[in-house]
């Protein structure tokens, strides 16, 4: 039996959960409190024993990684364990100035958020040598609940213009695909990277435009960045201040997949489907 115990049933953990199940894995996971049935992060030693796989979805913090620092031994010595994944950022990549970055590009992060993930990935990485790991660079996630739409909605949709300036992104259906891909797959030992980003890197507001037209609305006044940047918080300016487009077809080939949203465009229309279905939009 293929047991994963995930470490964080948050947006993208719980993701995870749902199509782990669909795939025939024993599933569990860790919720701080040990709400809604999870199990609370430190009680979660007899879950850590059993497990078959093992993924992180918590962030790192200026002391490091939280469950190394509180479960590294038992992973350690966890006597079942064959694969950890642990859900890391593009940050690692620094700003490139625009330029594209792939799975094989050194990691140069240049915010010291980037070189927190930088060292988890590290960390995790040490227990290669038993069994597989896998390091997932995820671009900015969004999905339903967590995209334009929700901001539109809101009245707090604005189309910032910085030209050049793309993001990348990965719908989180896409990031639950690519996990259970990767744990899927035959591998004894080792580290490998992957990078989970679509295809179609974009500036912000083409996407704020799309995601108003679908809605039927007048999309917001465009606002310059430099206009705007004074009014931003520390977390926004970091985000603006790295620039980099994100190739991930190494990672697709490596997984055998394609994403099921290859661009913004597609996710969109996922997402609006899903949320008029639930009587959200």
């Amino acid at each position: 039996m293929n047991r994963l115990l995930i470490f964080g049933l948050g947006y993208c953990g719980s993701a995870v959960a749902q199509a782990a199940r669909a795939a025939g894995f024993s599933v569990s996971g860790t919720r701080r409190d040990g709400a809604d049935g999870a199990i609370a992060f430190d009680a979660a030693e007899p879950a850590i024993r059993s497990a078959t796989h093992l993924l992180i979805t918590a962030a790192p913090d200026a002391s490091g990684d939280p469950v190394l620092g509180r479960h590294g031994s038992a992973i350690a010595s966890a006597p079942a364990l064959r694969w950890i994944g642990y859900l890391s950022s593009t940050a690692v990549y620094g700003d490139r100035d625009g330029a594209w970055v792939d799975e094989d590009t050194p990691a140069a992060p240049s915010q010291a958020r980037g070189q927190r993930r930088l060292d988890a990935e590290a960390a995790w990485t040490d227990f290669a040598d038993r069994c597989a790991v896998d390091v997932f660079r995820l671009a900015g996630i969004y999905g339903p609940g967590r995209s334009a739409f929700d901001d539109l909605l809101a009245g707090r949709g604005r189309r910032m213009i910085k030209p050049g300036h793309q993001f990348g992104r990965i719908h989180r259906d896409d990031i639950a695909r690519a996990v259970v891909a990767a744990m899927r797959q035959d591998r004894r030992s080792g580290g490998r990277v992957l990078n989970l980003a679509d295809d179609v890197p974009s500036e912000s507001a083409a996407v704020v435009t799309e995601a108003a037209a679908l809605l039927g609305v007048t999309a917001p006044p465009e606002v310059a960045f430099e206009t705007a940047r004074s009014a931003m918080s520390a977390m926004a300016l970091s985000f603006w201040s790295e620039n980099r487009k994100i190739a991930s077809a190494k990672t697709k080939a490596a997984l055998g997949i394609e994403w099921l949203y290859p661009s913004y465009r597609e996710g969109l229309r996922a997402i609006l489907l899903e949320q008029r279905g639930d009587g959200l939009a």
